[in-house]
Formats: C-alpha cells, structure tokens, sequence
C-alpha cells in the first residue's frame, strides 16, 4: 500500500511558500483517510474513462479494455483484481474517501441484477466510467460518455421513484459528478495525425470541448448542480508513449494536446457557471500533479518516473499488465503502475492536491471547498 500522503512540489516561483503548504495539506489529508466520517455530499455520480473505471468493463463481452485480473489490484484490499487499471485505488477511489466514503461507488453493471440495493436506488451514487472511453462516442469501443449519462438518466428516474420530488432535486444539486475523460480522445486523435499543425490542434480541441459541453448541459439538465473535473495529465510522459520515443523522453505533442484541451475545459467551466444558474465546480489538476513528480521526484519518495512497475518492453510500456508480466516490489516508489496509469500511490497523492490543495492543483477552488459550498 501507499506510504504517507504528501503533495507535490510547487513550482519554482512559490518554493519559498512550500513549508506553509506543505505541513497544513499532509495533515489535513492524513486526518481525512485516517477516520473517514458518513458521507459530506448524499451522493458521489462518476463519469468518464479507465482513470475512473471501479468494473464496470468487467461486464463488457469481447473488450480487451479489462484489468479484472492480477496483478492488477495487488494492493487492493484481499489483493483483489476489481477492474481498476491499478494496483490498487484509483484517484476517484481517494477522492470519495476524503468526502467521506469507503471508496469510490460500485460500478454501474455490477448492481443491475440488484434493484433493492440502496446503492442503485441512485441514493448513496454510481460508477458509470469505462475504461477506453472518451469525451466523443467515436472514441474506443466501450461505454461512450453519451450512454453513462444515458445510464445516469435510469438512476434517476429510480431516484424520483423512490423519494418526492423535492427532496430529490435536493438530493441531485448537492450531490457531486465527478468526471475524468479526454485522454484517450487524444491519444485516438494522434494515432490519425502524430504531427498536427497549430490550426489542427486548435480545430481538434474545440471539437473536443464542444461535446464535453454537450456532456455537462445534459447532465446539469438532469439535476447536477455541482462538477468536479479531473482534467488530462501529461500523458506523452506516460511508458507507452515513451517506448514510442527514439529518445525515451516525453511525447511532446501529446502533452501539448493535453494542455491546450485542460486550458480549453477551464474557459469552459466559467463560461458555464456564469450561465447556468447554481452550478458550481472545480477543476482539479492531475496534469500539475504529475508535472510536479516529474519535476522533483525525489522529494516525494519517487525512485522511478519513467518505467511501469507491471508490463513488457521497453519501459514496461509496451504490453498491458497481465497475468504473466513482471512487476515491481516497491510498488510505493514508481509513477506508474502500467504502460498508461498511475500507481495506487500516485493516485493517493493526486486525491489529496486536488481536494485540500492551493489553486495550482484544482481551481477556481478545490474539491473540498466544492463539498462544503452549501446551495
């Protein structure tokens, strides 16, 4: 399991301000995950890709988009294989322990054949992401992002089943979405045009950030009043794309996609919040995070930023996490876990920036100020 929870560094600019950050972060997030109160928000409804996925792929005939096998969730607990792309929680896993939950909820597929459980009554939340998803429906082969919300739509009308209306609009605008997708929009756009021109890349993004807002306006439609947004990370330094590099550095043009659409998604949110009457957000940075590592990893206890602890090849990164790869021990000590996700570790880390941190790692505000912001 992951060892003490502690934040990346601030860039060089705010290093003088580390100590006063520092201390007050790591043991606000220490007391957090030490005793886990009921509940800060009724609910917690997840959306977006394999960064959020808790199984619901498990149930998906002939995707090979699956991590519901070892050695994935070594360290999870009984070392179960649940369908995270992890050795153990995932970043939405951590971020549903700081507001109050045992872990992130269930996934959507694995409750359908339950219809008295409490959980798909929609009152407690869902899991809707799936691994290989993206913000376009033309994106992977999974659950696109238009039938999550489609699955969302089910809960509720549960929801407006089980209690009066009122209490369930009550219920639905206190509520946290939280939604990590994009990543794998860009990676699909790059194995069509690996060397975009400005105008392309532009062109890309706005068609990218035009159906995320299509996304968001169905959900808010639906009765979603409060968003919290992982945004993409800089995935060019991911193993896989590494292993792609003649040079074993960073994918450049990935992580500049993956700026200009975190950038994109910023202007976005205000936009929608100024006209969208009581919505109100937060975006957290996953891209700062592991910049941040990249940047200083000996400080955060990192002895490997650039090899997956399980996989094949070059840097790991060439083959998935299956039964027969090797892995690491110090699993506590590494960035990735496989060819494209991060460690239980990482996630750990990342859970605690982007909900208790400064607006470096989630902003206009952070995800804890989004839970207590009362309507």
């Amino acid at each position: 399991m992951a060892s003490t929870i502690r934040v990346p560094p601030l860039p060089l600019h705010h290093r003088r301000h580390l100590l006063l950050h520092l201390p007050l972060l790591v043991t606000a997030a220490v007391l957090a995950l030490g005793g886990a109160e009921a509940g800060k928000v009724p609910a917690i409804y997840v959306f977006g890709d394999s960064t959020a996925d808790v199984g619901n792929n498990n149930y998906l005939q002939g995707s090979n988009a699956k991590a519901n096998f070892p050695h994935n969730g070594i360290d999870f607990p009984f070392s179960r294989p649940t369908g995270r792309f992890s050795n153990g929680y995932n970043g939405i896993d951590f971020l549903a322990i700081h507001m109050g939950f045992r872990r992130s909820p269930p996934s959507f597929l694995s409750l359908t054949n339950k219809t008295n459980h409490q959980i798909f009554k929609g009152l407690k939340g869902v899991n809707f992401a799936s691994g290989g998803s993206g913000i376009l429906d033309s994106t992977g082969s999974t659950i696109t992002m238009t039938k999550q919300i489609q699955y969302f739509s089910t809960i509720r009308s549960n929801i407006m089943m089980q209690i009066a209306t009122e209490p369930a609009y009550r219920l639905l605008s206190n509520s946290i979405f939280l939604i990590s997708s994009g990543g794998n929009d860009i990676f699909a756009y790059f194995t069509k045009n690996n060397s975009p021109n400005t105008t392309e890349k532009d062109q890309f993004v706005a068609t990218l950030v035009s159906q995320y807002e299509n996304h968001l306006k169905a959900l808010y439609t639906l009765g979603a009043r409060k968003f919290g947004i992982v945004d993409v990370p800089p995935i060019g330094c991911c193993p896989y794309p590494r292993s792609l590099n003649p040079t074993g550095g960073c994918l450049d043009i990935l992580n500049e996609l993956s700026l200009g659409f975190n950038k994109a998604v910023q202007s976005l949110m205000l936009n929608l919040s100024s006209t969208l009457e009581g919505m109100k957000y937060s975006v957290g940075s996953s891209y700062e995070v592991v910049s941040g590592i990249i940047r200083n990893p000996e400080a955060l206890g990192y002895k490997e930023i650039k090899t997956a602890c399980c996989g094949a090849g070059k840097f790991n990164g060439q083959s998935g996490c299956s039964p027969n790869a090797t892995y690491c021990s110090e699993r506590h000590h590494y960035l990735f876990w496989d060819l494209l996700h991060p460690t239980h570790a990482t996630s750990k880390l990342a859970g605690s920036a982007i909900y208790y941190g400064s607006q470096q790692f989630a902003s206009p505000i952070n995800f804890r100020q989004l839970v207590e912001d009362e309507n």
